[in-house]
Formats: structure tokens, C-alpha cells, sequence
């Protein structure tokens, strides 16, 4: 029991450290600038059911995707690995995705469901944990850890507004740089495992 419970918080700090939340804020901040409150909760909510669905889709679908491609998960690994530390050095660097549009448009599942929140990156390293998870009760576990992590970013979103006024820009900059940092670790112990794992 208390290994499962271990192993539920690694895969839920994981998750939510892919989910580069700060940076969501940050971007979240600017495209509803000027909105009002009540509409900023609404888009946020809508975000997280959103992000919550496609997650879903693909951690359920992975091994068939795997299977219709004809990829293994040490050469999925590999790519999704380069591609999460290219998002690492753009949140390091403050660059993050760019981004285009205003408040107005609509901008709940692009771009801020995908590709902010749910990123290539991300969608990677969900497809290659999917297909590494081959028990029933691991993939619960493994799925509610990803579900708690969506959770915790949508109460971030939500709390946006009251996040912006004890931060201010800098702060949520520095958060967002920080979570670059610790992805970057992830991102370079999958490629050192994939490698490890296909030769």
C-alpha cells in the first residue's frame, strides 16, 4: 500500500511539472486580460475539462497508437524526451510557445488546452507511459495521479487573478523557469533510459 501511495506522488509531481503550470499562468494572465472575473473562472474550468478529456484519450489509446504506427516505446521515449527538453530550455529561457490572439477569440482548447498546457511534450511522455503500464490497477494509479495534476493546474488557473496580485509578473516568470529546470531533468532521464533500453 505504501508503495502504491509512493508511487501515485511520483507519477502525480511528474505530471504536474509536464503540465508546466507557471507557465500556463503566465500565459493564461495575458489572453484573458481584461475579462472579467467570473469569465476568467469559466475559462479556466473549461480549460481543465478540456485538458482532463485529451489526457484521457491518450493515455487510454497509447498502446494502440503504438501499435497502428509500428513505433516501440524506447524510440517514442527517445523523441518525446528531445522534445520536452526543447519546452525545458524555452521555460528556461522565458520564451515558453508563442502565442497569438486575445481574450476574445476562442482560446479554451487552442491554444491554451494544446499546446500550453497539453504540449507535445506531454502528449509523448503520456503515450509512453500508457504503453509501459501494462497492469490494470497501475494504470488507475497512474491515471488518477495525471487526473490530481490536471486538478491542481485548474486551481491554479482559477486562482489566477489572486496569484497575479502576490506574485506579480516576475515571480510567476521565476516559477516558470524553475519548472524548465526540473523538466529538463525528466526529459534527459527518459533519453538516457530509451538509449539504455534499445541498445
Amino acid at each position: 500500500m505504501e508503495s502504491r501511495l509512493l508511487l501515485f506522488f511520483h507519477h502525480f509531481i511528474r505530471f504536474f511539472f509536464l503540465l508546466t503550470p507557471f507557465f500556463a499562468l503566465s500565459v493564461f494572465l495575458s489572453m484573458t486580460n481584461g475579462v472579467t472575473e467570473g469569465k476568467r473562472k469559466k475559462a479556466a474550468l473549461q480549460v481543465t475539462f478540456a485538458v482532463s478529456i485529451i489526457c484521457l484519450i491518450l493515455f487510454l489509446f497509447g498502446n494502440y497508437i503504438f501499435e497502428l504506427f509500428g513505433i516501440t516505446v524506447d524510440a517514442f521515449r527517445i523523441g518525446a524526451g528531445a522534445l520536452l527538453f526543447l519546452t525545458a530550455i524555452s521555460l528556461s529561457q522565458g520564451k515558453g510557445h508563442d502565442i497569438s490572439g486575445d481574450a476574445n477569440t476562442d482560446i479554451i482548447v487552442v491554444p491554451l488546452s494544446i499546446p500550453i498546457i497539453a504540449g507535445p511534450a506531454t502528449i509523448g511522455t503520456i503515450l509512453v507511459m500508457s504503453a509501459e503500464t501494462t497492469q490494470y490497477v497501475d494504470k488507475i494509479l497512474s491515471f488518477s495521479a495525471l487526473l490530481v495534476a490536471i486538478i491542481c493546474v485548474g486551481i491554479i488557473l482559477l486562482l489566477a487573478s489572486f496569484l497575479e496580485r502576490i506574485l506579480h509578473k516576475r515571480g510567476i516568470l521565476v516559477l516558470s523557469k524553475l519548472t524548465g529546470l526540473i523538466i529538463a531533468a525528466i526529459a534527459a532521464q527518459m533519453i538516457f533510459t530509451g538509449i539504455r533500453s534499445f541498445f
